[in-house]
């Protein structure tokens, strides 16, 4: 899991953003404990720690006093749309911007997506 690079507490965040996404991890339901984390991934647990706050900042997690981190209402669908505006700047707008230079316009940049998934699916 540990990719070299990238601050551990952000892929940490990361990791639990992910279960949350795919659905391993459910509104209201207890999230991993900064130890568990810790104990898991083999790092500190002030790094996972880290991590976590930073989903708790961001109003993903929360904290019930004396019982832990719980998944908060709606978390899934803030990642999702966080993860999609993400996307559309990192491909979408490079492959836009790249299409103008090339002459290309909505119905060629459909067609050729929908050659390209064509040729990927099983």
């Amino acid at each position: 899991m540990v990719e070299e690079g990238r601050a551990l507490f952000l892929q940490i965040a990361e990791s639990v953003e992910d279960a949350i996404i795919d659905g391993s991890l459910t509104e209201e339901s207890q999230a991993p404990s900064t130890n568990e984390l810790a104990a898991f991934h083999r790092i500190n647990p002030a790094t996972a720690a880290k991590g976590v706050n930073m989903l708790v900042d961001k109003g993903v997690l929360y904290k019930r006093r004396g019982i832990g981190m719980f998944v908060a209402p709606g978390a899934r669908e803030r990642l999702l749309d966080e993860r999609r505006t993400a996307f559309a700047d990192r491909y979408v707008e490079p492959l836009l911007a790249e299409a103008r230079k090339l002459g290309l316009g909505p119905a060629d940049l459909t067609a050729l997506i929908n050659d390209r998934a064509a040729v990927t699916e099983p």
